[in-house]
C-alpha cells in the first residue's frame, strides 16, 4: 500500500478499539480510535478517514443519527459494527446509508475482508483500492459513461448526474448496484447476482441488503418511488432496469 488508508474506529469499549486498531495496523492501515460522536465529527473536519467502523450502542448517543450525519456531509465508507443483530436493526442501518453491517462477536478476518470490499467500492484511488472496471465494447473500447433516462453515470469518477445536471450523492453500495443494472439493461437480475456484483465473495446470505439498496436508489432516481419506472421489481425473480442505456 503506497500510503496508509485512514480508518476511524468509533466504539465506547476501549478493548474493542484497541483490538481493532492493532489488527488493522498490522495489515497496513492507519487507525484512529474514538469513543463518542463529537470526537468523530471533529476528526472528520480535520483528518477525514476513508472508512468508519461505527458501533450503534454508544451510551447516551444515537448511533444511527451519527450514521446519518456522515452520509449527509462526507463521502466515506461506513461499516456498522454492533451487537444489535436483529434483522430490523440491520435494515435500518442499511437504510441510513451504511455500506455493510457486522454483528458482534465477529471474526477479525471476515471483518477485514468486508472492510476491503467496502474500500474497493468507495475509494476511487487505485493505489488504495480497486475500482469497478468499465465494461468493454465489441470493438475493445472501454465504456466509461452510461446514460439512462437522461441520467449520466460516470464510472471512473464514481459520479451520478441527474437530468438537470446536478450530482446526486450515492453510497458505495448504491453506486455499484446502479453500475450492475447499467451494464445489464433490460435483463432480470436476481438478488444473488446483484449481491455477487456488489459484494463479491464477501457477500452473505442476507439478501434483504439488495432490497434496501434498491429502495434507496429508487428514492434518488424515480419521480415516484412508489410507482417505479426505472428499476422495476419482477415478482419471484429480482429486478430489471427498464430504460434503454447508451454509452459514451
Amino acid at each position: 500500500m503506497s500510503r496508509a488508508m485512514h480508518i476511524a474506529v468509533l466504539d465506547d469499549e476501549v478493548e474493542i478499539c484497541v483490538l481493532l486498531a492493532n489488527y488493522l495496523e498490522r495489515h497496513g492501515y492507519r487507525v484512529t480510535q474514538l469513543h463518542n460522536g463529537r470526537s468523530l465529527m471533529e476528526l472528520m473536519a480535520i483528518d477525514p478517514p476513508g472508512l468508519v467502523l461505527l458501533d450503534l450502542g454508544l451510551p447516551g448517543e444515537d448511533g444511527l443519527s451519527i450514521a446519518r450525519q456522515l452520509r449527509e456531509h462526507w463521502k466515506c465508507g461506513l461499516v456498522i459494527v454492533t451487537g444489535r443483530g436483529d434483522s430490523v436493526d440491520k435494515i435500518v442501518g442499511l437504510e441510513v446509508g451504511a455500506d455493510d453491517y457486522v454483528t458482534k462477536p465477529f471474526d477479525l478476518r471476515e471483518l477485514l475482508a468486508r472492510i476491503k470490499a467496502v474500500l474497493r467500492r468507495t475509494n476511487p484511488d487505485p493505489a488504495l483500492a480497486a475500482v469497478l472496471e468499465p465494461s468493454i465494447t465489441a470493438t475493445g473500447t472501454a465504456r466509461s459513461k452510461f446514460r439512462l433516462a437522461n441520467w449520466e453515470l460516470d464510472i471512473p469518477a464514481r459520479r451520478l448526474t441527474n437530468p438537470e445536471g446536478r450530482e446526486v450523492s450515492l453510497t458505495g453500495g448504491e453506486f455499484d448496484l446502479l453500475c450492475a443494472f447499467a451494464q445489464h439493461p433490460g435483463r432480470v437480475l436476481t438478488r444473488d447476482f446483484l449481491l455477487e456484483q456488489t459484494r463479491g465473495r464477501e457477500a452473505g446470505p442476507f439478501d434483504r441488503t439488495i432490497d434496501v439498496q434498491v429502495g434507496r436508489l429508487r428514492k434518488k432516481l424515480e419521480s415516484d418511488s412508489g410507482n417505479p419506472q426505472i428499476i422495476k421489481s419482477v415478482r419471484g425473480a429480482g429486478y430489471i432496469l427498464v430504460p434503454p442505456v447508451t454509452f459514451d
